[in-house]
C-alpha cells in the first residue's frame, strides 16, 4: 500500500474538487438505502418495468415507487412511459461501474 501524506500532497485518484465531492456525496447518499441499492442491482444495464422491479425486489409497489422517485430525482435513474407502464434504467454508466466495484469488494464469489 502507498503511504498517505498529510502535507497536502494528495494522490491523484482522490476527490479534491468541491463540486466532485458534493456530486459523489449526493449519489452515494441516494444509493445508501439497502432497498435502493437492491433496485439498482436489479436494473443493472437493462431497462425494467416497475412491475418487474416489484416482483424482483419483493416489496410493495408503493414502497418501490417511493424509492424509484428518490433515485430519479437525484439523476441516478431515467424513466420512460409506454402506454400505462413505466420503465426505469440506470441513467449514467458511472453508476453501473460503481455498482460493479461494490459487488467486487463486498460480494462473495461462488
Amino acid at each position: 500500500m502507498s503511504e498517505f501524506k498529510i502535507d497536502g500532497d494528495l494522490p491523484p485518484q482522490l476527490l479534491t474538487r468541491e463540486e466532485d465531492i458534493e456530486r459523489a456525496s449526493r449519489s452515494l447518499k441516494a444509493m445508501s438505502h439497502p432497498l435502493r441499492l437492491k433496485i439498482l442491482c436489479t436494473l443493472g444495464d437493462r431497462e425494467v418495468s416497475v412491475q418487474d422491479i416489484v416482483e424482483s425486489v419483493g416489496t410493495s409497489q408503493s414502497n418501490i415507487s417511493q424509492h424509484l422517485a428518490i433515485l430519479r430525482d437525484k439523476g441516478i435513474l431515467a424513466s420512460r412511459k409506454d402506454a400505462n407502464r413505466v420503465f426505469y434504467r440506470v441513467g449514467d454508466a458511472r453508476t453501473l461501474r460503481l455498482i460493479g466495484m461494490m459487488q467486487e469488494v463486498f460480494c462473495q464469489k461462488g
